[in-house]
């Protein structure tokens, strides 16, 4: 996975490219990881592994999606 860089560099439009791929490598890792489980085939280091990983792809996920919502103030 890609170092985390400096968001307020980037355009909005280049941060909405980077959420779906983040999304759709999101839905990979958890497809990934409920096979290995379902199949028994996975050990618990790399279903460890992968969950972290996940985890670290969520992270990103929040961290562009709050730098894309505009900040209402009441």
């Amino acid at each position: 996975m890609n170092a985390p860089t400096d968001l307020s560099m980037k355009t909005d439009d280049v941060l909405r490219v980077e959420l779906e791929v983040f999304k759709r490598q999101h839905r990979d890792l958890d497809e990934a990881i409920m096979a290995l489980v379902d199949r028994g085939t996975g050990d618990q280091f790399t279903i460890k592994r992968l969950k972290k990983q996940k985890l670290r792809v969520k992270d990103m996920i929040a961290v562009i999606e709050d730098r894309l919502t505009p900040d209402i103030i009441a």
